[in-house]
């Protein structure tokens, strides 16, 4: 009885650290944008109303037709926007770029309705090209009704786990991810001069943001999606109906950063696998990096089981089989695997001159 107590009383007086992760949001996720490792996670394949942070989708549309350079002149396009804007007219001429920052800076539903003219023709045929995009990318659960998030206009449905799928897709845009990293824009147009500022306040209170999204209206409540990287670590946070989301976005970064690290745990290139010689003069390898998030005390349980099909009909650079990335026993991800024909290594002249001595001397 003595030993126990005294180990109870060790306990308590040198308390060992716990990563506790937690919000005051109806619906949050923190999750790795690389890999979609799940860090912390509550109700979130809930469906909700998520307000402007929608405008992510309407962003990295914009950005990827093409047309960032194109100048445009404003017209009747702008007559239904109301709530938020950055308060553009008529007549008045500027790049569809100018417009997304305007977008992702100051939430201007007015730059919404102005994109979905330009870049999709209408707001129809733009609400057609945000759910086909996201079927493309895996928004199982997401409905778009309008390109702003206004809940007037039918609203726009989707889950923090959705919003996390769509934020980490975007976030691999370089182009997208500067204009959501920018803290303040200048812009001159031919009838006005404007300075936007980011509503996205982590962008100044926490170091390692890089982008993110505000949103509010009075059915969803405050919902927001920010991004952060550290140390080759990229994190993704979504909360719904969270009225104390810049902190609890903080929070949940401090405690992630603390607890994991970016591992690489397979490499680009060449892979050495022991099949037996099936695939005789090629050699097996992997298209890019494989990196997973690990806690220290999950860093040394990772192993690797490599798969290979014997394929008849192979040729150059063709798909032969996976490689499983286990965390314990549980399969974390598989990676393909492919062949490539080995490349003959080329005899130097003084190599070639002394094969040719020997052989005169024998």
């Amino acid at each position: 009885m003595k030993k126990i107590i005294a180990i109870l009383i060790l306990f308590l007086c040198f308390p060992y650290s716990v990563f506790s992760y937690s919000t005051s949001a109806n619906c949050a996720i923190l999750m790795d944008q690389d890999s979609g490792r799940i860090i912390y996670s509550k109700n979130i394949n809930t469906v909700r109303s998520v307000a402007s942070i929608s405008k992510i989708m309407t962003g990295i549309l914009a950005v990827e037709s093409g047309k960032l350079e194109k100048k445009v002149t404003i017209g009747n396009e702008i007559d239904k926007a109301y709530g938020s804007g950055i308060y553009i007219k008529h007549n008045e001429e500027l790049k569809i770029k100018d417009l997304v920052y305007g977008l992702m800076l100051r939430s201007g539903n007015d730059a919404a309705l102005a994109i979905a003219h330009h870049v999709g023709g209408s707001v129809d045929k733009f609400v057609a090209m945000m759910n086909k995009k996201a079927k493309e990318i895996g928004m199982t659960n997401t409905t778009f009704n309008n390109p702003s998030g206004l809940d007037e206009d039918k609203g726009n449905y989707s889950t923090a786990y959705d919003m996390a799928i769509l934020a980490s897709y975007a976030m691999k845009n370089k182009t997208y991810q500067k204009i959501v990293g920018t803290k303040k824009y200048t812009l001159k147009t031919n009838l006005n001069t404007y300075i936007w500022y980011n509503k996205n306040k982590l962008l100044n209170s926490y170091e390692y943001t890089t982008g993110g999204k505000t949103g509010f209206t009075k059915i969803a409540r405050r919902t927001l999606v920010s991004t952060a990287t550290k140390d080759n670590l990229n994190l993704v946070v979504v909360t719904l109906n969270d009225g104390n989301d810049f902190l609890d976005h903080k929070n949940l970064y401090i405690e992630a950063y603390k607890e994991y690290k970016n591992y690489k745990i397979l490499k680009k290139g060449i892979i050495t696998i022991d099949d037996k010689n099936y695939y005789k003069n090629y050699e097996y390898y992997i298209k890019k990096d494989y990196n997973y998030p690990l806690s220290d005390s999950e860093k040394d349980n990772v192993t690797i089981k490599y798969t290979i099909n014997k394929i008849r009909n192979y040729k150059n650079n063709s798909k032969v089989g996976y490689a499983s990335i286990y965390l314990g026993d549980k399969v974390i991800d598989k990676i393909d695997i492919y062949i490539k024909e080995k490349v003959q290594k080329k005899q130097s002249l003084l190599s070639k001159i002394l094969k040719k001595v020997i052989k005169h001397d024998e």
